[in-house]
């Protein structure tokens, strides 16, 4: 019996790419063209550099081109992103149910958190921004949820909530997502957008979702059930 679902956020719940991206989207410093932040991203993906210096650099990129950037402008970023199909739908069964529902994501927490009360999750963790008093960014936070470790938060969440792992569900796109796959969990792949990501679950022997309706997965958190609006 399923007692909790955990879900990453970015392409998940929410109907776009990484929430990073779009923050290097609006300030022009995250083109396709073999620049600074693909070499970097690459770099972060391979696991070669930290969580704390992708950022750092992220950051760096964004002064280069805006040397003050205020909380506003980074919700600005954010403007118009919807919902994946189904999210909400997913949610409020899940609650309905009393089945606990958390986000664990390492993209930005302002937008995050913004999903989470949307959906009104009972948990949720993302990686963020450090602001002075007048809301203008000084640097990055300290990682929460490590990109190739979310296990960590997951295990943490079932500690807390006195979940056994066989009572727990994950629910995300990307490769990385598998580290939420705590020993005797389930996990579902869900609209992998990257090659890396697909062949990476069809390695793990992982159901996959490919279509970008979030009701598809709820066959296997209640086998034999579907879930229409």
């Amino acid at each position: 019996m399923i007692r909790a679902v955990v879900f990453d956020c970015d392409g998940v719940l929410s109907d776009n790419g990484s929430s990073w991206q779009m923050i290097h989207e609006y300030f022009g410093t995250g083109g396709n063209d073999g620049g600074k932040h693909q070499e970097k991203l690459e770099m972060f993906l391979d696991g070669k550099i930290s969580e704390e210096d992708f950022v750092a650099h992220d950051i760096q990129l964004w002064k280069g081109v805006s040397p003050e950037i205020h909380r506003d402008d980074i919700m600005r970023c954010y403007s118009g992103v919807g919902l994946i199909r189904g999210a909400r739908s997913v949610i409020e069964e899940l609650r309905t149910r009393g089945v606990f529902v958390a986000i664990v994501s390492s993209g930005v927490d302002m937008f995050v958190g913004a999903i989470a009360n949307m959906l009104k999750v009972d948990d949720w963790v993302a990686n963020g921004f450090e602001w002075d008093e007048d809301g203008w960014l000084v640097k990055g936070l300290p990682t929460r949820v490590l990109s190739h470790n979310k296990g960590l938060m997951v295990e943490k969440l079932a500690r807390i909530n006195g979940f056994n792992a066989s009572e727990i569900i994950s629910i995300g796109d990307s490769r990385s997502d598998l580290s939420m796959m705590i020993e005797g969990s389930q996990f579902v792949g869900f609209n992998p957008r990257r090659k890396r990501a697909k062949s990476a679950f069809e390695e793990a022997g992982v159901p996959i979702v490919e279509e970008k309706d979030l009701r598809l997965i709820w066959p296997f958190i209640f086998p034999g059930e579907e879930l229409s609006d």
